[in-house]
């Protein structure tokens, strides 16, 4: 916090504004998961952003509530975690907070602010960074230490005069307000992209997304029976591919000894990552069978979680004289039937998904699919002049979608660096006009001292 306060600012102890200060307890009998008493607030229902998660919430009976002394929670509380990863967190308690009654557990602070300054004034000051950075000051202890009692005394923050602190509070509450509906914005485009690539492959494999082109090059007309081109034909991946085969079960190793061999971690989004690489020493004769070459394609057979069963990658030149996995299987295309490009496609699209995973078999947590069934798999393929035009198609238009994400990535950069501005301008006393006839922050410091005096 700068030394050079705004003109009737002052500074106090965060002792000095609050009328109480304590933390909840384990109550006798502990806290169920049944929604039956009064919940039980932690560290773990506190967002970064003041306010809360309540997907998992726990209960202290009512019959050792009303014994407890210690921890309620009132509206205008200010709620600070005091140990572990999360020290400092800070969340407000308004009439949005869900409950009734709730008591905080041995995990967390009330900070109860006096009744002559603006609670939420004093909560986004503990949100800010020079706030936090404040607050962690007091932090002792290994990973799991944390703060005590003694933080609040500690702890030096900043007070305007009283109607300044209910400018800055409204004029935050607006500016954050469409800083929030920003983010949810931004949160949602992700999920149209996926939709949107989702869209793309669908008309690719459907014929839709070059029925321009047909018309212009070949005006054929389409299947109306099947609903196909007519010149696309019904295939099974077993049709178009020259071989098909496992990986090894050699035990790889980060270090660089031997070739190169790519991991189910290795396949990310049809492409083929060099992150995590691990490497193995083959016998010559298995390297020969496993050696990947441009145009083979490589699938996983085997996972956990069945939306990872099937999933695919293109080998590339930069990715010759690899080896790979057993829980990967190779696909090796025939060129003159199929582009590597397009079944590549092909089998990341929503109908040959369908084909893999409602029918997934599951021993013991795993989920695979077999070679007989990868080469069952079926799809339309079209002549190989349309499935030119169609991996360029795909193409450019995932290059589209490549170039929002990159774009959102950078928007999210800019608006997650908006609330740390808005709290820096309103603790410096630049969000709001000042008004020199407002009564100074020392006036104020003067009355709470008067008051506790008295009580």
């Amino acid at each position: 916090m700068s030394d050079k306060m705004p003109q009737g600012w002052r500074t106090a102890s965060l002792a000095e504004v609050l009328i109480a200060l304590e933390s909840g307890s384990r109550p006798r009998g502990g806290v169920r998961g049944i929604a039956q008493g009064v919940p039980s607030i932690g560290g773990e229902h506190l967002n970064y952003n003041g306010g809360f998660n309540f997907d998992s919430i726990k209960y202290v009976p009512k019959e050792f509530a009303a014994a407890m002394t210690k921890g309620r929670i009132q509206r205008n509380d200010i709620l600070v975690v005091k140990d572990g990863a999360t020290t400092g967190k800070t969340a407000f308690i308004d009439d949005r907070f869900p409950f009734d009654q709730a008591f905080v557990n041995e995990h967390v602070f009330i900070c109860r602010p006096v009744k002559e300054i603006e609670p939420q004034f004093l909560f986004r000051f503990l949100t800010s960074k020079d706030g936090q950075e404040r607050i962690l000051e007091n932090f002792k202890g290994s990973a799991q230490g944390g703060i005590n009692q003694a933080f609040a005394p500690n702890t030096e923050v900043p007070l305007a005069p009283l109607p300044e602190q209910r400018r800055i509070v409204a004029k935050l509450e607006k500016l954050l307000g469409q800083v929030d509906a920003c983010l949810q914005r931004l949160v949602e485009i992700p999920a149209l992209l996926k939709r949107f690539r989702q869209s793309v492959l669908a008309a690719a494999c459907s014929g839709r997304l070059t029925a321009d082109w047909r018309e212009e090059n070949v005006n054929l007309t389409s299947d109306v029976e099947n609903e196909l081109p007519s010149d696309w034909q019904h295939s099974v991946v077993g049709d178009v591919i020259e071989s098909l085969k496992y990986g090894t079960a050699q035990k790889c190793s980060p270090e660089k000894l031997g070739v190169p061999v790519l991991r189910i971690p290795n396949i990310v989004d049809g492409i083929i990552s060099h992150s995590d690489l691990k490497y193995a020493e083959l016998p010559e004769k298995e390297f020969q069978q496993l050696r990947l070459r441009p145009g083979d394609v490589l699938l996983i057979r085997s996972n956990g979680s069945v939306s990872l069963v099937g999933k695919c990658a293109l080998v590339r030149k930069v990715e010759s004289d690899f080896a790979y996995a057993g829980y990967l299987i190779r696909l090796r295309p025939d060129t003159k039937k199929v582009l590597p490009e397009f079944l590549n496609l092909v089998l990341g699209s929503y109908g040959v998904r369908t084909q893999i995973e409602i029918p997934a078999r599951s021993t013991s947590g795993v989920n695979n699919i077999n070679s007989e069934e990868v080469r069952a798999l079926s799809f339309s393929l079209p002549l190989l002049p349309e499935q030119q035009e169609i991996v360029r198609r795909v193409e450019s238009l995932f290059a589209l979608g490549d170039q929002i994400e990159a774009r959102l990535a950078k928007a999210r950069g800019q608006v997650d660096k908006l609330t740390p501005s808005l709290l820096a301008r309103a603790f410096a006393g630049k969000l709001v006009p000042q008004d020199p006839n407002d009564e100074p922050a020392s006036a104020l410091l003067e009355r709470i001292k008067m008051t506790r005096a008295k009580t």
